[in-house]
């Protein structure tokens, strides 16, 4: 059974006991210490490979949070998951994105209903429109072939296709330009009108209600731009949905074969292997798309069926908790080594900080342990000459995902080399650090004077001991990048059991967006609302630069 309060079971207060010693080690010695460390805290699934062993972990440790992990019935609520129960308990909603990437021959229920035909029927909509466009068969207005996707969303209907499009640059039609739109502020709806022709843009418009404030605002803006070159009847060329709000897009002028539907047993930030997943289909064709959702499923085999001491996600989980709950880390820094992933550590903010950023239970009790860590970071080399500066020689200790491929899709051999040396050796600095006497060899070999030595020894001294997680792949392809997420989405999952917190419902992202309905009514209008004299004051200073 799941405990009610996390804090308050045997195992936690192990564990809190354990960290006292912990906090006394050191990752020099441990590697030191123990010659096995390497291949006991490595393991490879779903073509990936990662590497625990620059963490504050033993097996003693290893042991203690996998006895955490069955008091709070992880396997279990697992199970749940993939066999469609409702475990989004605040709406009532099964949880599977799981099953989106499952084969054609799998069997999972949702009511009683087998969802995985229904599933195949939509991404078999997607192949064949995907074909349509890739051949020219599909021409807009004037008779000339797609040459543009824009893509209109926001959030889950945004983040992940934007990512997932920019990870797989390789593999891109080269003769398709895809652009994403999803903030209200006008400059990006512009921006990218200013960019394409309405004659050869499609636009696809992807909201599960579509009544998303921004998504819809963005939408009909572009329906009036592309009103100004076609016609209504035109619409039906160069406007899809994705949507389970069928009449509501019948309304905007869609026409309904032009309607990919999904489920509310979709979340957003999970819904890139479902319809929302259309601009990726588009970018670099089905097949790819297929391998990816191929390399998501080979991950979800993985997670659901091995032993938890050897499960990747699970550790990865538990590593986390460990460093959040015990050792006091309040972010993580995901530093991919990997141009093309850019985008990730925005996508992992969105998935892990949306999914566990709660403050309450599941049973509606205040969560007294922390919770979701901040997470935040950037492409290598360039963190490097930026905040890594903050991670060897700040105040707080900040783990690291550092995530690189073996092999590029390039040919600049050199630039690969130098890269592989520089994620290798963050990981490797953060953990060995630099000693006062080390520092003191180093400048008295220089000629540096005795006096200024001493002077300089404090500011190049670099404490070290700071934990780390390296995950490799061979190279970026379409499966790795589905196992790579999947990986954290049961992460995140794992994460949110041992948090008791249910990580499927997103209410802290509904309060602002109903305050600025009626904000965005009284700049609109001459209304006025009560608010404190902070809101007042500036609703005033907008009006008045509009007058």
């Amino acid at each position: 059974m799941n405990p009610t309060n996390l804090a308050n079971t045997a195992v936690f207060q192990k564990l809190k006991k354990h960290a006292e010693k912990a906090g006394k080690w050191s990752l020099k010695e441990l590697f030191r210490n123990d010659p096995g460390r390497f291949p006991a805290m490595t393991l490879t699934a779903g073509g990936l490979f990662l590497d625990f062993s620059k963490n504050f972990l033993t097996k003693e440790t290893l042991s203690l949070l996998l006895e955490l992990a069955k008091e709070c019935d992880l396997e279990k609520i697992r199970d749940r998951m993939f066999v469609g129960d409702k475990i989004n308990t605040a709406e009532h909603r099964a949880v599977l994105h799981t099953a989106l990437r499952a084969p054609r021959y799998e069997k999972v229920l949702v009511d009683g209903k087998n969802i995985i035909p229904d599933i195949q029927a939509v991404l078999d909509q997607m192949r064949r429109f995907s074909e349509k466009i890739h051949s020219g068969e599909w021409k807009g207005f004037t008779g000339k072939p797609i040459t543009d996707i824009v893509n209109i969303g926001i959030g889950g209907s945004d983040v992940g296709p934007r990512m997932v499009c920019q990870a797989m640059r390789p593999f891109h039609i080269k003769e398709l330009n895809v652009h994403f739109v999803a903030n209200v502020d006008g400059h990006d709806l512009d921006m990218v009108l200013n960019r394409v022709r309405p004659e050869t843009t499609l636009f696809i418009i992807a909201s599960k209600t579509f009544t998303t404030l921004e998504t819809m605002l963005n939408a009909h803006s572009a329906r009036s731009w592309f009103l100004n070159h076609g016609t209504i009847r035109d619409i039906q060329k160069h406007f899809v949905a994705i949507s389970t709000n069928r009449e509501a897009v019948e309304k905007f002028g869609i026409h309904h074969d032009n309607l990919f539907p999904f489920w509310d047993w979709v979340g957003g930030r999970y819904s890139v292997w479902s319809a929302i997943g259309l601009p990726v289909v588009l970018a670099i064709g089905y097949n790819h798309f297929t391998e990816f959702l191929a390399g998501a499923h080979a991950m979800d085999v993985h997670f659901r069926y091995a032993p938890l001491a050897s499960n990747m996600p699970v550790l990865l989980g538990l590593t986390g908790i460990w460093n959040r709950n015990f050792l006091g880390c309040t972010s993580v820094s995901v530093a991919p080594y990997l141009q093309d992933l850019v985008s990730f550590p925005r996508y992992l903010q969105q998935l892990e900080m949306e999914s566990n950023g709660k403050q309450v239970q599941k049973n509606g009790e205040p969560v007294t342990y922390g919770s979701c860590p901040v997470i935040w970071g950037n492409v290598g080399t360039n963190g490097q000459h930026a905040y890594f500066q903050l991670l060897h020689q700040g105040t707080e200790i900040i783990p690291v995902d550092f995530i690189v491929a073996l092999s590029p899709h390039h040919t600049l051999a050199k630039h690969h080399s130098a890269l592989l040396a520089n994620c290798f050796a963050q990981s490797e600095a953060l953990m060995k650090g630099k000693t006062a006497d080390q520092v003191r060899t180093d400048l008295e070999a220089s000629g540096m004077s005795p006096q200024e030595i001493e002077t300089q020894i404090p500011q190049r001294t670099f404490p070290g001991n700071r934990p780390s997680n390296t995950i490799l792949m061979n190279v970026l392809r379409p499966e790795t990048l589905g196992a790579l997420m999947a990986l954290y989405e049961h992460k995140t999952f794992v994460q949110g059991v041992i948090w008791n917190i249910n990580s499927f419902d997103q209410w802290g992202v509904e309060l602002g967006k109903v305050l600025a309905q009626t904000i965005q009514k009284e700049l609109e209008n001459n209304i006025s609302e009560e608010h404190d004299s902070s809101t007042s004051g500036l609703i005033a200073l907008a009006k008045a630069s509009r007058k």
